[in-house]
């Protein structure tokens, strides 16, 4: 009896509404990365690199690069770049994640230097 009483409250509880925490579109994607190695990326496979929110999944990158560009992807893939330390200098590059966004062979984003 008990453990049918708890059963059904884990149910309720896990069917109630929850609280997920919304992001501006602007606040999705911080800056484009721009290296040679994404400029090859952009000749060849039509994949576009962008430095986003750390708290931002696959679904929020999608919606803001539909927004922004008025592009649609084909495909998004998120990496979590590590930070990483230098030792003589007792320097440290932040950690941020990234966003590899591929488009179709019609599509194409314009970045600016």
């Amino acid at each position: 009896m008990v453990f049918t009483q708890k059963l059904q409250q884990r149910a309720k509880k896990n069917v109630e509404n929850k609280i997920v925490k919304k992001f501006s579109i602007y606040d999705v994607i911080l800056a484009p990365i721009v290296t040679e190695k994404t400029y090859k990326f952009h000749d060849t496979a039509n994949k576009y690199c962008f430095k986003v929110h750390k708290g931002a999944n696959k679904n929020d990158v999608k919606a803001a690069i539909q927004y922004l560009y008025k592009v649609t992807p084909e495909s998004v893939n998120i990496v979590n770049v590590v930070s990483k330390n230098r030792t003589q200098r007792g320097l440290v590059r932040k950690a941020y994640k990234k966003a590899v966004i591929t488009l179709s062979k019609k599509d194409k984003i314009e970045i600016g230097l």
